[in-house]
């Protein structure tokens, strides 16, 4: 299977995690699809055992090397032209989220994809396939917790030195479809459900000097299966934490709750409290070529990624204007 990769700005690392599982996936050809260094990118592709191809134009690259597959990391801006293009020329696409800043992009995208016949598109919602959420979410399904009622959860990241498109809206698209993808992907795949109505807000006050960077968010979702969830999302984690991000979720059913924090699982039900063992597979990429070699079902559909985008953008929407917006 051939592969090219654009872009070096998002977690194209998932790619380099796997690789090596799979002897078939040959990386040929690179491009950062704008004027970024792509030596960060090459250097991981040759520890890889890999020797691509560099191209300026990525275009010239999809039309000359015609790859099976394309991860695509650009700027976040271009996902969505960068999506079309991969799949006009029927290439499977990995993208990372969201795969567009606009919802008239995401229209298109979506209508594309069901004029094309067996392509693969995935969305990089990796945090699913992390063992405590993947151990969570399994035991949910096993009716661990009973009938779900409520679901809240937090992404809280270190803010550090961010590049200068974080500081500007057009380019970076706002911090609750960034940082927030993860946490409404939580609410949709626990949920089980579609997204119902959204109320929101975010601020940009107290940025520590970054432009329109929203350094913090809420989001409550009311689910169309009558869920209630919600999303704390923020930028506000201190540098002296020990690690860059804290994620959370915390599941309420009929007949019990369901939490994961600090990659800790634990079940509190009528037997009291137990921990959960963590659940190791799938992995994104691996899920994402079993996918495309029919091994597979896939984790995340293109549908997954089309809902948990719309949903970002509505509530990104919901932010701005302060109002409440049914799907």
């Amino acid at each position: 299977m051939k592969l090219c990769i654009i872009g070096s700005r998002g977690h194209y690392g998932y790619v380099f995690e796997e690789i090596g599982r799979f002897p078939e996936v040959e990386i040929i050809g690179i491009s950062t699809g704008c004027a970024d260094d792509v030596s960060r990118l090459m250097g991981d592709c040759q520890r890889a055992g890999a020797s691509p191809i560099i191209y300026e134009d990525y275009l010239k690259m999809l039309d000359e090397l015609r790859p099976d597959a394309v991860v695509i990391n650009g700027p976040f801006a271009l996902h969505a032209q960068m999506t079309l293009e991969a799949m006009g020329r029927g290439i499977h696409l990995l993208c990372e989220k969201p795969i567009a800043l606009a919802l008239d992009d995401l229209d298109r995208i979506e209508a594309a994809y069901y004029k094309t016949e067996g392509i693969v598109l995935m969305s990089m919602v990796g945090l699913r396939y992390e063992p405590g959420f993947m151990a969570a979410w399994k035991k949910l399904q096993e009716g661990a917790i009973g009938k779900v009622k409520l679901i809240h959860t937090q992404k809280s990241y270190k803010l550090g030195n961010r590049p200068d498109y974080y500081k500007s809206r057009e380019a970076y698209g706002g911090t609750i479809p960034w940082v927030g993808s993860h946490a409404l992907d939580w609410i949709y795949w626990f949920s089980g459900s579609d997204f119902g109505s959204v109320l929101a807000s975010h601020s940009m006050e107290d940025n520590f000097e970054n432009g329109e960077l929203e350094i913090a968010a809420q989001c409550q979702f009311q689910m169309k299966n009558g869920v209630q969830a919600s999303a704390s999302i923020d930028f506000l984690r201190p540098p002296g934490s020990p690690t860059h991000g804290d994620d959370r979720i915390r599941v309420a059913g009929t007949r019990g709750v369901i939490e994961v924090i600090g990659g800790r699982v634990t079940l509190l039900d009528d037997k009291g409290e137990h921990e959960i063992p963590l659940s190791a597979d799938p992995r994104l990429f691996s899920d994402f070529v079993g996918q495309i070699q029919g091994t597979s079902k896939g984790l995340v559909s293109a549908k997954d990624t089309f809902n948990l985008t719309r949903a970002c953008l509505i509530a990104r929407e919901s932010a701005d204007t302060g109002q409440l917006i049914h799907f």
